[in-house]
């Protein structure tokens, strides 16, 4: 494979994007950002497989899966699983790929149950606030990896 894969990865609830709390999460929906990070990709000479889940297995199946399909790197939204997950959290200690936690609010000015990442503790690093962008941001590390 000629260009390199990164897998985007969105937990529970980011189907919602656009619907849910505009307010925090805007308006743009997941298929946007899919729309978004494949121009960028392209233009990066990688290439994206996004998929989202509202079931935490799927999630640990899929990063085993990037490190088996020999991915750059993971751009990780875990939503709610971000701070519940030891199972996720296992799973990124469990393979080589780096895992980058994405987020699109800024989890540390919101509610106190949502400033311990699970997801954080184990990831190469994390990108939150930027909205959209923060997905962006996180190819763009991707793809200095």
């Amino acid at each position: 494979m000629s260009e390199k894969l990164v897998y985007v990865l969105n937990g529970p609830n980011l189907n919602l994007l656009g619907l849910r709390e505009p307010e925090i999460y805007g308006s743009e929906t997941l298929d946007d950002i899919a729309a978004m990070l494949e121009d960028r990709a392209q233009e990066l000479g990688m290439a994206i497989d996004l998929r989202q889940s509202n079931h935490e297995g799927h999630l640990v199946d899929w990063l085993h899966e990037a490190q088996a399909e020999g991915a750059v790197a993971v751009l990780l939204n875990a939503g709610a699983y971000t701070h519940t997950s030891v199972a996720i959290h296992d799973a990124i200690r469990g393979i080589k790929t780096p895992v980058i936690e994405v987020h699109l609010s800024n989890p540390h000015t919101r509610e106190e149950f949502r400033h311990k990442s699970f997801v954080g503790m184990a990831a190469k690093g994390s990108i939150a606030g930027f909205g959209p962008k923060s997905y962006l941001l996180g190819l763009e590390a991707a793809a200095l990896l």
